[in-house]
């Protein structure tokens, strides 16, 4: 999900839970309960292969045990409601509100989904990344239309961020939990020294999605789309979206560390 922001004057359609807090109606609106459980599936299978990575054993029933109880559902929308709702503070929900409850604004909420979906799929996933290479300096007025997007909502810069502080969290659950022994100055040495390849990579899936998602919209409704997201309304929105999802990969990044490092332990006795 992205920064968004709506048109003014459109009335809220939607028959979504009314809240006493606009934001958590706006959140709703978003669809982020769907959202978050696309997050469990992807998370499953990084789990999974990180256990056939990692852990001399593989993924044992101990291993997934604790991969099921950090993936709850419900455990993770609440972090991710709660971060959001800390960082979107007294800002006014109303036009956002007007804009998700419109046909344009679920038409985006709905291509977002589904590409994301649609990407946890391998081969998907592949497919899109290797549409993008294709298209990637070759003055491609789509592409021009997302760097403006990516741009207006630091989209790239953020996300790298929060799949390092992921990592950094990740090595500290293995410490904590005695699978590792690194001082929290070598961890941040060792995840800085991802930073290229985290970069690179996180480029490449960002814009492959993005063209997948927002394929089926005409350069006028992907235009008006930036332009809204470029709002003062709509960055506060981006930046309290990242500030849930990177509270939940933080706190299950960590949690994934700790089992890793148990895992570690009792292979070795």
């Amino acid at each position: 999900m992205f920064s968004r922001l709506a048109a003014c004057g459109l009335a809220v359609t939607l028959a979504l839970p009314v809240h006493a807090d606009p934001a958590e109606d706006l959140l709703d609106a978003l669809k982020i309960g769907e959202i978050v459980e696309l997050m469990r599936v992807e998370g499953q299978g990084y789990a999974e292969g990180m256990a056939k990575d990692l852990l001399p054993a593989g993924g044992t029933p101990a291993w997934q045990q604790a991969v099921d109880r950090l993936y709850t559902p419900e455990a993770m929308e609440e972090v991710v409601r709660a971060g959001f709702l800390k960082s979107f503070g007294d800002t006014d929900a109303a036009p956002l509100l007007a804009y998700f409850g419109s046909d344009a604004g679920q038409e985006v909420v709905t291509l977002e989904i589904e590409a994301r979906r649609a990407m946890v799929d391998p081969d998907v996933e592949a497919a899109a990344r290797e549409a993008w290479r294709e298209r990637a300096g070759s003055g491609d007025a789509r592409l021009d239309q997302l760097d403006h997007f990516v741009e207006a909502n630091d989209l790239l810069e953020t996300n790298v961020v929060g799949a390092l502080n992921a990592s950094f969290q990740f090595y500290l659950g293995l410490v904590d939990g005695g699978g590792l022994e690194m001082t929290e100055t070598e961890i941040v040495e060792e995840v800085w020294m991802q930073e290229e390849a985290t970069r690179a990579d996180t480029l490449e899936w960002l814009y492959g999605y993005l063209l997948l998602a927002y394929r089926p919209l005409s350069d006028a409704d992907l235009d008006a789309y930036i332009d809204i997201s470029a709002t003062p309304e709509g960055k506060t929105m981006n930046r309290a979206l990242f500030a849930g999802f990177n509270a939940m990969y933080n706190e299950i990044s960590y949690g994934l560390g700790l089992a890793a490092a148990h895992e570690m332990l009792a292979q070795e006795l």
